[in-house]
């Protein structure tokens, strides 16, 4: 009957009376007042009884194929059905929401749509001036995003335009199935579970899902799952054990949700049931910590093999505000705590999930259901276990995010100062050279460090001189994004870009005020780079006469070579070597 819709029935007539509609409705099953239903679909039924009428309508509906037919038409209106889920694209774009610490962003972004605008309306030329807001408002924006304080990450991870699980889903799968239900009478919109295939591999997916809107956020519980939602998620794990499909979980939720009616659920119990399963899973697991992972509503579904973050996600036992309430007594104290987004190109973001679920799971498969069920348990034994004194594991050191190189500051030296610490470092290499002392290797270094240093930074004022600076950090931002999206297409226009760009500065460099300089520099580079390579030479050959000497020292110390020695020389002081034929006899020996 799911496939019919029915109108509700209309009673007519005095029922005070009258038989009551439960003595004239015999059963569902038999039908109306003992006519089948079946009856129903063919025509309109009027039953009169005592001035009582019954009137019903059923409607036939199409039957669909599910979930995929077997030779779709690629030709039919609205493409390929891949995706089943009650998840739909927005008809309208979510609007732009600017945090707090952004703003300076936008300042210089109403600026280049003001320029745009004068110029459109003017037909003036201001180009340049364009440009130079654009340089600026990367440049701004490549600061801001590499010194962000914790807070502000953690406002980034709620950023409410932040690609969802279902959307990294639809983005990463060639077919999906949404599963519903916890098989207990909930089916808890906060969590969401299916079945996708990635490259003709088939996954279960589950994960938390927070609306794109008011609307949404409402419905979903704003990611916060209901005891309903772990019992879902624990049934799909099962499934998938069952099945042998690996399981990938998505994360983000600011935690269970706490209410009352959820405690007398049971919601402690369902999140410790899910804790308990994950570890004795045979199949594959793998977490991705998309916006926020908060405490133990996080955890519930992250006992994983390899869990992953992006670069702008947090995982805590607790929120800020949270830790706020305790600490003060109040939430808005949470920026006190110790204190650039996936929203920016949300499909980009998905791929790079894609490939990173793709790398870990190639390297779980591989192992047998004993290792892998180790590997989990072990993942989280270790967790928060050090011991004094002993190194950090090189792989565990890889892992970690690098530390950011300092930043030398450009000091201006004048000229004077330069050619006088290059002749003294020249004064060293070349007593170094006529006598046994050590060469000034490690002077050397740091001297030609400091005058890339200096090179660089003539450089800089010479593109600045010529008007060329706005020109090289455009070619810059080009040169960084097609790294990022690996276009290799845009690599030849480029090279020929930089080509030009070179010429071009080429070219010009010898009418700039500091050419004088940078060329001094450059030659004294050249001068100690010589040097440089004459030390590591001279090191090497004395290296080799040290090396020669010490194996001829232990080849006269071997008990042979020491016998014969000791028998040439007896030979020598009894026979002599008055003339010419016992030279040669001699030495024919000693080759011996």
């Amino acid at each position: 009957m799911s496939s019919m819709t029915r109108t509700p029935a209309s009673f007519t007539g005095n029922l005070s009376s009258k038989p009551t509609a439960s003595d004239l409705l015999r059963s569902s099953i038999n039908g109306v007042s003992g006519v089948p239903l079946k009856a129903l679909g063919r025509a309109q039924l009027g039953a009169r009884m005592r001035n009582f009428s019954i009137t019903a309508r059923v409607r036939k509906v199409k039957k669909h194929e599910y979930p995929w037919p077997e030779d779709p038409d690629p030709n039919v209106k609205g493409g390929v059905l891949s995706h089943l889920s009650p998840f739909k694209p927005l008809k309208e774009k979510p609007k732009p929401v600017t945090l707090d610490f952004e703003k300076p962003l936008m300042d210089l972004q109403k600026k280049i749509i003001d320029v745009q605008k004068m110029a459109n309306e003017t037909g003036l030329d201001f180009s340049d001036q364009i440009i130079s807001l654009e340089n600026k408002y990367q440049q701004a924006l490549k600061d801001l995003y590499t010194h962000l304080t914790p807070i502000q990450r953690v406002n980034i991870a709620r950023h409410p335009n932040r690609p969802t699980f279902l959307d990294h889903v639809f983005n990463i799968t060639e077919k999906f199935v949404e599963l519903h239900g916890d098989r207990a009478g909930y089916d808890d919109p906060a969590v969401v579970t299916g079945l996708g295939t990635i490259n003709g591999r088939s996954y279960m997916f589950m994960g938390h899902q927070k609306g794109r809107n008011t609307k949404e956020n409402i419905k979903r519980n704003f990611g916060m799952p209901t005891p309903h939602g772990y019992r879902k998620a624990l049934r799909m794990m099962y499934y998938a054990d069952h099945h042998g499909f690996p399981i990938i979980t998505f994360i983000d939720t600011p935690g269970a949700y706490a209410d009352l009616k959820s405690e007398e659920l049971g919601q402690g119990e369902a999140i410790a049931q899910n804790l308990r399963t994950m570890f004795g899973l045979k199949v594959p697991i793998v977490s991705i910590v998309m916006g926020e992972g908060g405490s133990g509503g996080a955890l519930a579904i992250g006992c994983a093999n390899k869990l992953l973050m992006l670069e702008n996600a947090v995982f805590y036992v607790a929120s800020p505000e949270a830790c706020a309430a305790i600490l003060w007594k109040s939430a808005k104290a949470s920026p006190k705590e110790p204190l650039g987004g996936a929203h920016a190109d949300p499909y980009w973001t998905s791929q790079q999930i894609k490939t990173a679920i793709l790398e870990s799971m190639d390297e779980l498969v591989k192992m047998d259901t004993e290792t892998l069920l180790k590997h989990r348990a072990q993942k989280f034994r270790k967790l928060g276990g050090f011991q004094e004194g002993v190194p950090i594991d090189p792989k565990r050191k890889v892992n970690m995010k690098k530390k950011d190189k300092p930043i030398v500051p450009i000091s201006k030296t004048s000229e004077s100062e330069l050619r006088d610490e290059v002749e003294k470092l020249k004064t060293q290499i070349l007593e170094a050279s006529k006598s046994s002392v050590e060469h000034p290797g490690t002077g050397l270094k740091e001297m030609i460090e400091k005058l890339k240093r200096e090179i660089d930074h003539e450089y800089d004022e010479a593109a600045k001189a010529l008007g060329m600076q706005d020109k090289i950090l455009m070619l810059r931002e080009e040169v960084a994004k097609a790294r990022n999206h690996n276009d290799q297409l845009a690599h030849p226009a480029l090279k020929e870009k930089i080509d030009h760009l070179k010429d071009e500065f080429d070219k010009n460099l010898p009418s700039a005020p500091n050419y004088p300089n940078l060329k001094y520099k450059l030659d004294m580079l050249k001068e100690l780079s010589k040097a440089s390579n004459l030390t590591k030479k001279s090191t090497t050959r004395d290296e080799l006469k040290l090396e020669i000497n010490k194996r001829f020292s232990e080849f006269m110390d071997r008990p042979d070579v020491k016998q014969k020695i000791e028998m040439l020389k007896a030979e020598i002081a009894s026979s002599g070597v008055s003339n010419i034929d016992s030279k040669s006899e001699l030495k024919e020996k000693v080759r011996r």
